[in-house]
């Protein structure tokens, strides 16, 4: 299943809205959550879809990318 595929029926565990994926240098990084501004990371090419590893769309458009970045 392609990232496309998993758009179509990937949705936030939060508030249950559709998900827009974050491109960087090609490929989907993050997919962001237009009604609740969050973003779930994408690592190896998997969604990370856990509550706890959300961050808030600002953070994520620091740089900050994880619960230990300090940049």
């Amino acid at each position: 299943m392609d990232m496309k595929e998993l758009l179509d029926v990937l949705v936030c565990p939060k508030c249950r809205a559709k998900l827009a994926p974050l491109p960087a240098e090609g490929e989907v990084e993050g997919l962001c959550c237009q009604s609740c501004q969050k973003v779930y990371p994408v690592r190896e090419g998997i969604p990370v879809m856990l509550m706890e590893e959300a961050l808030p769309v600002t953070q994520w458009e620091a740089g900050l990318r994880g619960k230990g970045d300090k940049r």
